[in-house]
């Protein structure tokens, strides 16, 4: 990665590199509580506990699916994370039932 960039003398500039800077912050904050709460789901799943991993997936996808929305991560990577989330826990759950 590279480090910081020259001081910027644009004063619009200045304000890009301000609401980047801002903007990293955020995005960081958001796709770190998107891996937890995926842990979550897979730990969960891992210790056969259908009602925790139920509860743990409703959160994932809200996160997710609120993170597509606000723009820090692509929609069809929510979808994608999202579809394999629940055919996760579904595959716990079909193995309860039966």
């Amino acid at each position: 990665m590279a480090g910081k960039s020259a001081q910027k003398k644009n004063p619009s500039a200045i304000k890009r590199a301000r609401q980047a800077e801002k903007l990293k912050l955020r995005n960081r904050t958001v796709k770190t509580a998107i891996k937890t709460v995926t842990k979550k789901v897979e730990a969960a799943v891992g210790e056969k506990n259908g009602e925790e991993a139920r509860k743990a997936f409703t959160e994932a996808a809200k996160l997710i699916s609120k993170a597509a929305s606000k723009g820090v991560i692509h929609r069809n990577t929510a979808s994608r994370k999202i579809s394999r989330l629940a055919k996760l826990a579904n595959s716990l759950l079909k193995s309860e039932a039966a």
